[in-house]
């Protein structure tokens, strides 16, 4: 089924590179009208940007999409997992900056925010996406793959050297609200040295210890420490989810990222997409509706967040 929200939502944050105030809505749309972002401080040239595979200019620290016209938005990863998390397919994402607002560094303010008006089922045919054979893109640091399966599951592999997160592995079937109850207060996290580094080049400029986990060796550097003791790769299967939504209907497959990123898994729908063959849309019946990742999501899902 197709599905919008009953009502806008605002939210209003800094954006981490930039560290600009923005306020972003997103509001209910019409039927087969996907998701589409609407800088609404763009003057001149076309202001919408789909959130669609092939508009994703890739980059090493977030997902940005951008259009013919060089329009941008980014750091879009975070909302589109809300969004299909929660199981919305028709949105307009209006923004009046080039930055998503990072808010706590997870997904879980954009998933209250958006159960809290409420989710409308709207009348129409919908569709998933059925992989139909193995396609896999691999680099020198790691690899991504999509497999078929029933419906959507997320195994995810992380190793770093420094001992508070070091080597973690965890794998998810996404059905029925997985994604609100496990993964959605997980927030994103970095090195210290890391964002000594990023200062230096003039980015995460909006980046606090309140809204990513900070780690040096083993130590924990934000405040309150972990909410899960694997919230890395709990983080990374967030990422996942909303960069796999830029496929523009619903996953029915497996995903199995090994130290993969934004830009690997873009690279994955690419050649998901280059190849007819490895996959099909088909009508999504009452069975699939079923176990889609949105399906009978309520907001006492919600992780309390301290």
């Amino acid at each position: 089924m197709q599905t919008t929200l009953k009502s806008l939502v605002t939210f209003k944050g800094v954006g981490l590179h930039s560290g600009a105030p923005v306020i972003m809505s997103v509001t209910p749309a019409a039927l087969n009208h996907g998701i589409w972002f609407h800088r609404t401080d763009v003057r001149g040239c076309d202001a919408f940007v789909p959130a669609r595979w092939d508009a994703v200019n890739p980059t090493p620290l977030c997902t940005k999409i951008e259009n013919a016209d060089g329009t941008t938005v980014s750091t879009i990863e975070h909302i589109m997992a809300a969004l299909a998390g929660c199981g919305i397919t028709n949105a307009l994402i209006e923004i009046d900056g080039a930055e998503v607002p990072i808010m706590d560094g997870s997904s879980a303010e954009f998933v209250r925010g958006l159960l809290a008006k409420g989710v409308q089922r709207q009348s129409g045919g919908s569709w998933a996406l059925r992989i139909l054979k193995d396609v896999e893109v691999k680099t020198d640091n790691g690899w991504a793959r999509l497999e078929p399966a029933r419906s959507l599951s997320i195994d995810f592999a992380i190793e770093f050297e420094d001992a508070a997160i070091g080597v973690q592995r965890k794998s998810l079937n996404m059905a029925n609200g997985t994604f609100v109850r496990e993964l959605c207060d997980s927030r994103t996290f970095c090195r210290n040295s890391d964002v000594e580094a990023m200062h230096a080049m003039g980015l995460a400029k909006g980046g606090t210890l309140e809204n990513a986990v900070v780690v040096d060796g083993d130590r924990i550097l934000s405040p309150g420490g972990l909410r899960h003791a694997d919230e890395a790769v709990r983080h990374k299967m967030l990422d996942a989810l909303g960069d796999l939504s830029l496929a523009g209907a619903p996953i029915l497959g497996r995903y199995t990222g090994m130290r993969a990123g934004h830009a690997m898994t873009n690279a994955l729908l690419r050649a998901l997409f280059a190849d007819p063959s490895a996959y099909e849309m088909v009508d999504c019946d009452a069975s699939i509706n079923a176990h889609l990742p949105g399906a009978g999501v309520t907001r006492s899902e919600i992780p309390a967040i301290q």
